[in-house]
């Protein structure tokens, strides 16, 4: 089955357009755009730049995908956007390719609900299952995980990263790193326990989850720094693999901070 356009949409002769392309009224599609097999662009879409969209993604009306980055650095450079199989981006979503400054590419993964007005900024690396609720800000170089949750109305600053299977609570404004499998809230945010409901949600074993409670708490005593927890969460728990990611993830370091409860002796939720 070949492309089906609407005849009020300009598509590009050299667009590449995958088996089963369903392009609706009023749509763009730029000449260096690449659309899966199956992909659907409902209508009032406009789709440029250097962007591949994997199959059976959906995009609704006023998308705004593959135009230049909101950066004054950017200087034209060919960057470029892909974006995963089995997404669903919703009205008035922006997602903008990468930068010289960036690695020239934004990546969205596969199976990623993007809510209207939501925003993936250039050089973002959005893993897969991730969900942008409404109006979420996401600014430049973001990192986000797998299963990660993200409710309306959040800022993620540049340079953030946010571990897999994280939720970020509604209105939050995330200013530092946020560790794998943590829920932060409030603005600036802070670390407020671990993701317990998304946990059960995914599987996760009652004794994973009960001994990264416990890793947990260790980790965010208020004795000794946080580089000394580290260590010593380390050696408790060797053998636990998921405790194990976090603290990879705190080791490895970036040029954010990493996000910490308000209360270090309030219990997890």
């Amino acid at each position: 089955m070949s492309a089906t356009i609407h005849p009020m949409s300009v598509v590009d002769p050299a667009a590449q357009l995958g088996e089963g392309v369903v392009i609706g009224p009023f749509c763009t599609v730029g000449p260096n755009v690449v659309l899966g097999d199956g992909v659907e662009l409902v209508s009032h879409a406009a789709i440029a730049g250097r962007t591949t969209i994997g199959p059976r993604t959906r995009i609704y009306p006023f998308a705004s995908i593959g135009h230049p980055p909101q950066d004054l650095k950017y200087h034209g450079e060919p960057s470029t956007l892909t974006i995963g199989a089995d997404c669903m981006i919703r009205e008035g979503v922006t997602m903008n390719p990468g930068t010289e400054g960036g690695g020239m590419k934004t990546v969205v993964g596969d199976r990623c609900l993007f809510l209207a007005n939501s925003h993936v900024a250039h050089d973002n690396e959005i893993g897969n299952n991730v969900i942008f609720s409404n109006n979420v800000m996401s600014a430049g170089h973001v990192k986000v995980g797998d299963y990660v949750i993200v409710s309306g109305g959040t800022g993620l600053h540049q340079f953030v990263r946010i571990g897999e299977h994280a939720f970020i609570g509604g209105g939050a404004g995330v200013m530092n790193d946020v560790i794998p499998f943590g829920m932060v809230r409030d603005n600036p945010a802070h670390l407020a326990g671990l993701n317990l409901v998304g946990l059960k949600r995914r599987g996760f074993s009652r004794e994973q989850i009960h001994e990264l409670r416990r890793a947990y708490r260790l980790l965010f005593a208020d004795e000794g720094t946080l580089a000394e927890r580290v260590e010593d969460v380390a050696a408790e728990f060797a053998s636990h693999p998921l405790m194990l990611e976090i603290l990879d993830f705190i080791r490895s370091g970036s040029d954010r901070a990493i996000c910490i409860p308000r209360d270090v002796n309030a219990p997890d939720r």
